[in-house]
């Protein structure tokens, strides 16, 4: 586990956190922890999954199920936090797309009248 990281109880913490504001919205950055800090190459373009980017806090599935319940926009990589997602039907599987055999899901949950 890194150093330093916040911990809010003594589950296994599985995932690594990021939470920032979005047009008045939490958007919430998940990643299975075993990502943090690989670095995708694809043909034409990098992905960077970095500490900087994902990794605030650890934290376990249960607080991840909680997380994902409640925010309205959500990035997600990695295998278990996606799985996580389309287990709450928060997504269909259709919308995961994967790169190096790693799932990207994105979430965006509108609210309000449009």
């Amino acid at each position: 586990m890194y150093a330093g990281l916040e911990t809010k109880d003594k589950e296994n913490k599985t995932f690594a956190l990021r939470k920032t504001m979005f047009q008045g919205a939490t958007m919430l950055n998940i990643c299975d922890m075993n990502l943090v800090g690989r670095i995708i190459n694809k043909s034409d373009f990098e992905i960077n999954i970095s500490k900087e980017f994902f990794l605030d806090e650890a934290i376990s599935e249960n607080e991840a199920k909680k997380l994902l319940k409640s925010s309205s926009i959500m990035n997600l990589v990695g295998e278990n936090i996606v799985n996580l997602a389309i287990t709450l039907k928060l997504a269909k599987s259709n919308s995961v797309k994967v790169f190096d055999n790693i799932p990207f899901l994105m979430i965006f949950n509108f609210v309000g009248n449009y």
